[in-house]
């Protein structure tokens, strides 16, 4: 448990040297919805994902698509729990409409249940009617906001949360990812983190079948030691690799800031912001965030392809520009 809080402290620092934070809530929010998707079986490659940012015509994967609202849903829930200090049901439903692209709330009807992927065995069956759903996740409600219940860990809390929401299985579609959610946002309401950055999604990929085996020994045998220590460590595992991932991003970006500044009048904070925000760029972004015209703004991004420090793709007639490096390191 103090490694994981230790580990926590660390990412929270790191987080703060970051000068703009978008860089790392579009980049590193991406990667967590990409593998946060892939938990689900929606599988995207990183170069359709990226592609999909810059609203290209026909170019966005039904799978791209489906990772670009869960980024959408996370950042509304982001912003929702930061504005209210709270982690509501409201909240939890929004980000599962943003998910599901519908309203369909709470499940209404009996007959979900869980089954073996191999073998098609029910292993699970959550409750069955609509009232005992909304009961238990105004239940679930009180006890995110109200600290004063109980006296434990918000890591042990954040993983009790966890199997609770997922045991429940309000939603007819997107709990796993809710939940997943749900669990930075527990973290960011906490004060553990400033943003919500750490994903435990990559480590239940690694452990996927360890992960649902957990869940279900907590519902069968109530081995709830094996659960915890397994979502602590998984805090622990994510944050020292996010910190990792933080310090390779921000060397790659002093490399940048060095070679541009030397080399180009055109440097400017806003325009290496930009490059590293936006791993494909394109010229309305420059023009944007830089408030420059077209002319300038692809005069910048031509010079820079030029050079090497970005790589120019065409795709009919629009052109986009590729932060190669910054590419490969997220993508490894």
């Amino acid at each position: 448990m103090p490694k994981a809080h230790f580990a926590l402290a660390e990412l929270k620092g790191e987080v703060s040297s970051i000068p703009n934070q978008e860089i790392l809530l579009n980049t590193l929010a991406l990667q967590e919805a990409k593998d946060s998707s892939e938990v689900e079986n929606i599988i995207t490659t990183h170069d359709d994902l990226y592609k999909s940012t810059l609203n290209l015509v026909n170019v966005s994967s039904l799978e791209a698509k489906e990772v670009q609202n869960y980024i959408s849903a996370l950042k509304k829930g982001y912003y929702k729990t930061k504005e209210e200090e709270l982690l509501t049901n409201k909240t939890i439903l929004s980000i599962q409409e943003e998910l599901e692209k519908n309203n369909a709330g709470f499940r209404s009807v009996p007959g979900t249940s869980l089954k073996n992927a191999k073998t098609g065995e029910v292993i699970y069956t959550p409750p069955q009617h609509k009232q005992e759903v909304e009961k238990l996740m105004s239940n679930l409600e009180v006890y995110i906001n109200t600290p004063e219940m109980d006296d434990i860990d918000p890591l042990i809390k954040m993983a009790l949360l966890h199997f609770q929401f997922e045991s429940i299985h309000p939603f007819y579609d997107g709990n796993g990812r809710t939940g997943r959610i749900i669990n930075i946002l527990y973290l960011v309401l906490q004060g553990l983190q400033e943003l919500p950055i750490l994903y435990l999604s990559n480590y239940i990929i690694h452990h996927k079948a360890e992960y649902y085996n957990l869940l279900q020994g907590v519902r069968d045998n109530e081995e709830w030691q094996e659960w915890l220590l397994f979502m602590i460590k998984g805090v622990e595992t994510t944050a020292l690799d996010t910190i990792q991932r933080i310090h390779d991003i921000k060397k790659l970006m002093m490399q940048y800031k060095q070679q541009i500044r030397a080399n180009y009048k055109f440097y400017s904070q806003d325009l290496l912001n930009n490059l590293f925000k936006h791993p494909y760029t394109k010229i309305e972004f420059l023009m944007d965030e830089l408030s420059i015209s077209r002319v300038t703004a692809s005069g910048y991004l031509n010079k820079l392809a030029k050079d090497g420090l970005l790589v120019k793709h065409k795709l009919g007639n629009q052109n986009y520009f590729i932060n190669e490096p910054l590419f490969q390191l997220l993508s490894k």
